[in-house]
């Protein structure tokens, strides 16, 4: 039995004030679609078939490295965050799965949590560890590092707690077990780099060799912080040189704010995908760094172009394509699932601007060299509005036509501050 976050009544009342406009939009984006040869109801079913995760995080104000703003009705407890993951899920229809992090969302049953999340129209997608803060209580810091760390006891500290997500993780019923590092340095000649990997390689293969049959770790680069100096696993580059050393079981997650400024991530898609190590995503946006905004709030284009290598990918699967895919974001001067929501949206608008690509022109045109032709294929498709068919596909699925203004109509942030505890001043996402 579903527990609905949101009322249907409420939802339904929404849906039937725009039904009509809906239809009316929907219809004229068919007959122009029908002129290009795609039936519109094919795109809708393919979308409908679309997901991503939202991580369990996310549902809370973040922070910067100077201060966290938090708002009335923040969830305090993994329970509250899998409340408003519902509410995501239920007005979206597309972020079915919730990506835990340890110990934060740590409790004394998981096999209750499973079935609360389950009861609220949830599962669970990877399992996040925890090596870059200290833990009261924990023998070993982790400032100088984890899994790289100089200090054995920490960097056995930091596999045992990597082995207790997996355990937490099949008890949850994920499959993937997500491995980020802060590990790097700060001044030149602090740690010897060669070493220093070879300590990280030393220490992942252990964690490696946990891993049940049918599990992956997703091993997640990021250029820089909180190592400004060097990052251990700072880039695609070193990310698949320790993949293919660990083993088939081991991926590539590509965060789309851990790159340089106006580094080419699709052509990284393509790569990692070519040498069958392309493990999935998490999705935000940038303009400086690791800025984790909102996804599409700042380069919409890329997100597509990244979606249209995804297509490609699809195509020709080589090994296998099952790329995770998660929102990854810091909501610091907005609502939360408002911003999910939003995100929700825009990844799921780049998915289906992908699949309206006339493969057969572009892969014409790239063969004939006609550059023109082969960037207008893309560009036809990406100035498609395919908002029509989202929003059609949603509501057929029981979500609403407008999410946000249905979300702002229930009132649920004003009834959970009545509900809630206050969430204290501080810093950080937690």
């Amino acid at each position: 039995m579903t527990n609905l976050a949101i009322s249907a009544d409420l939802i339904a009342e929404a849906n039937a004030r725009d039904a009509v406009a809906l239809e009316e939009d929907y219809a004229a984006l068919g007959r122009k679609l029908e002129r290009s040869g795609i039936a519109i109801d094919a795109i809708k079913d393919r979308v409908a078939r679309f997901s991503v995760a939202v991580p369990s995080w996310g549902a809370g104000r973040g922070g910067t490295r100077f201060a966290k703003f938090p708002i009335p009705g923040e969830p305090t407890n993994i329970h509250e965050k899998l409340e408003d993951c519902a509410v995501i899920n239920q007005l979206s229809r597309v972020t079915p799965r919730v990506s835990p992090h340890f110990p934060w969302d740590k409790v004394s049953d998981f096999g209750a949590l499973r079935e609360e999340a389950a009861s609220l129209g949830l599962g669970f997608d990877a399992v996040n560890s925890n090596t870059f803060q200290d833990q009261p209580g924990q023998a070993h810091t982790y400032a100088n590092g984890s899994l790289s760390s100089q200090d054995a006891g920490a960097r056995a500290q930091a596999v045992e707690h990597n082995i207790e997500c997996i355990e937490i993780g099949k008890q949850l019923g994920s499959s993937d077990l997500t491995v980020w590092v802060g590990d790097g340095t700060n001044f030149p000649g602090q740690q010897d780099f060669a070493r220093s990997l070879d300590r990280y390689l030393d220490a992942a293969s252990q964690i490696y060799a946990a891993l049940p049959d049918d599990w992956r770790m997703l091993l997640e680069h990021k250029m820089f912080e909180p190592a400004f100096y060097s990052t251990v696993i700072s880039d695609w580059g070193s990310s698949i040189l320790a993949a293919q050393e660990l083993g088939p079981k081991a991926k590539c997650l590509v965060d789309l704010g851990h790159h340089a400024p106006n580094v080419n991530i699709e052509q990284i898609v393509a790569r990692l995908h070519r040498f069958g190590k392309l493990g999935g995503f998490h999705f935000n946006d940038s303009k400086y760094g690791d800025d984790d905004l909102d996804s599409g709030s700042i380069n919409p284009h890329q997100l597509f172009l990244v979606f249209n290598e995804l297509a490609e990918a699809e195509l020709n699967p080589r090994d296998g394509f099952n790329p995770s895919y998660m929102i990854d974001q810091s909501h610091n001067v907005t609502d939360p699932i408002e911003s999910m929501l939003s995100s929700a949206e825009a990844i799921a608008q780049c998915f289906a601007k992908a699949s309206l690509v006339d493969r057969e022109a572009l892969h014409a045109a790239q063969e004939a060299n006609d550059t023109m032709m082969a960037f207008q294929a893309l560009r036809r498709a990406y100035t498609i509005d395919v908002s029509p068919i989202l929003a059609k596909a949603r509501a057929e699925a029981g979500g609403a036509i407008d999410v946000l203004g249905t979300y702002r109509a229930s009132q649920w942030r004003n009834r959970k501050a009545q509900e809630r505890k206050s969430v204290g001043l501080g810093a950080g996402i937690v």
